[in-house]
């Protein structure tokens, strides 16, 4: 099978789309540090379900080919947020980095779309 940016963009979108997927159930299940580290930065309870809740949504257009703009917007304009809270936040780099991923993984579907 050739290579071509068509497959390339789809394997990068997909990859994206499980990782807002694993967030976005990450995020409505609550568990372990998830509902402290929304209460510590000042959240309502509700807005943790609401993200995994656009998480998920990001995912599901993310999948497909006609609504894959979209995803990429909505999954962006989630990390813009999530970044703005962590740097907000001085949250240390461990926490950082997995964002900074997210962003560049983004970054490079929104590119490969050419």
């Amino acid at each position: 099978m050739a290579w071509n940016s068509a497959s390339f963009e789809s394997i990068l979108a997909a990859i994206v789309a499980v990782l807002f997927a694993i967030a976005g159930v990450v995020n409505l299940a609550g568990r372990g540090a998830v509902k402290s580290d929304f209460a510590r930065w000042g959240y309502p309870p509700w807005l943790r379900l609401f993200c995994g809740a656009l998480e998920l949504f990001s995912a599901a257009l993310l999948l497909g080919q006609q609504t894959r703009v979209f995803g990429l917007t909505l999954a962006a304009t989630i990390m813009i947020a999530v970044l703005f809270t962590l740097l907000r936040n001085r949250e240390p780099f461990r926490h950082l980095a997995p964002a900074l991923v997210f962003s560049a993984l983004i970054v490079v579907t929104f590119a490969a779309r050419g």
